[in-house]
């Protein structure tokens, strides 16, 4: 059984909850701290606190934050935040750390009408996922980035290999329209589950396609696996990902394995390598200021920022919502909230600048996506 962790997070005292005043407005998060995505929910925990440091309240109004720990488990994400509905009135819920877990808030967001800001890539359309936006770039926009690279390099063929889960599923997906697009044939349709620990089996699937390049759908440290595999096998041809591995871990795990991958991320990755009239770049690099004053220690992740740009649009949003007279803690509230949310216009954050509408759970453009390789354990910006 997951194990679940609740703390109250206060802040205008920096989660010192015990001795601050009740919080005006009221924000539910929910993160994987334990558990097989816990590489990815540790750093989104971060993230969070670098998001209440640099910005404590809304317009004049405190914010109380109260977290759980999913373990994990789509299951218990979904319990969590049921309870945060019910229990702990919450105007809004940020979370979770994998794409299954917050598929399964979404349903309660539905249900109770309250807004989801989905710090996973997570896409339900039509009604199902009308009260959620997702902060993480689309994966057919970040995957073809990487297919125009590949192409650029004269890549006929891709071998695939990725989760056996939604996460896995948006990047196939994406990769076979853009390959296709581009002339380019994916050989291979490789699966394993997050908490696995080999893919000896799949591996040897894919290197006997002899494919041009590899891609994976994976992300953290079990998206290591595939390519230590491939080197233990003798491949020697093209490596690409997603955004979804850039993570200290995977870096540290994949080690010479993972030399010299090609990926899509946010601009916050390689914010001081961005031109300097960049709008991105200033918010990228107040983000590393208020991370560093809330965790003792520099970002060396994009997880972490997701969750600080969910922050920003909270905010950006509540101030909207608050303006309308709207009280929080009232569904009335919540409405208004989510509708202020579905209609944010140009709002700047580390990962890219946001625009929703009430049909789009995502709010990424061309302006939020970058390619960087991957050089001695640093990621370096691909003109």
């Amino acid at each position: 059984m997951a194990i679940v962790r609740r703390f109250l997070i206060t802040a205008a005292a920096a989660f010192a909850a015990t001795s601050a005043p009740a919080a005006d407005l009221k924000v539910g998060f929910i993160t994987s701290l334990s558990g097989p995505v816990s590489s990815l929910g540790i750093p989104y925990g971060k993230g969070l606190q670098a998001a209440v440091a640099y910005k404590p309240e809304v317009a004049g109004r405190k914010i109380q934050v109260v977290q759980l720990d999913d373990g994990s488990d789509p299951a218990t994400a979904a319990r969590n935040a049921r309870k945060l509905i019910n229990e702990d009135k919450v105007d809004v819920i940020i979370g979770t750390a994998g794409s299954p877990g917050s598929l399964a808030i979404a349903a309660v967001a539905r249900e109770t009408k309250t807004p989801l800001i989905s710090i996973a890539n997570a896409n339900l359309p039509g009604e199902d996922g009308a009260w959620m936006v997702t902060l993480p770039q689309p994966a057919p926009l970040m995957v073809n980035a990487v297919v125009e690279r590949m192409k650029t390099q004269g890549v006929k063929t891709v071998g695939y290999i990725g989760f056996s889960d939604a996460w896995g599923d948006l990047v196939y997906d994406s990769l076979t329209k853009s390959a296709e697009a581009a002339g380019m044939k994916v050989v291979t349709n490789e699966r394993y589950a997050r908490g696995d620990a080999s893919v000896t089996g799949q591996v040897l699937k894919v290197v006997a396609a002899r494919p041009d390049a590899v891609i994976t759908g994976t992300s953290g440290t079990p998206g290591a696996l595939p390519y230590v595999a491939l080197a233990e096998r003798g491949y020697k041809g093209p490596i690409f990902g997603t955004h979804a591995l850039i993570n200290p871990d995977f870096v540290r795990i994949g080690g010479a394995a993972v030399e010299g991958l090609l990926a899509p991320t946010g601009p916050v990755i390689v914010a001081e390598q961005l031109p300097a009239d960049n709008p991105i770049r200033k918010v990228a690099m107040d983000f590393r200021s208020a991370y560093q004053k809330a965790n003792g220690a520099a970002p060396t992740d994009a997880f972490s920022a997701y969750t600080f740009d969910a922050w920003l649009v909270f905010a950006d949003a509540a101030q909207r919502a608050l303006a309308a007279k709207a009280e929080p803690g009232t569904p009335e509230f919540r409405v208004a909230l989510h509708n202020a949310i579905v209609n944010t216009k140009e709002l700047v954050g580390t990962h890219g600048v946001y625009n929703f509408k009430p049909d789009s759970r995502y709010g990424s453009d061309e302006r939020s996506r970058v390619v960087v390789k991957l050089e001695k354990g640093h990621w370096k910006l691909v003109p």
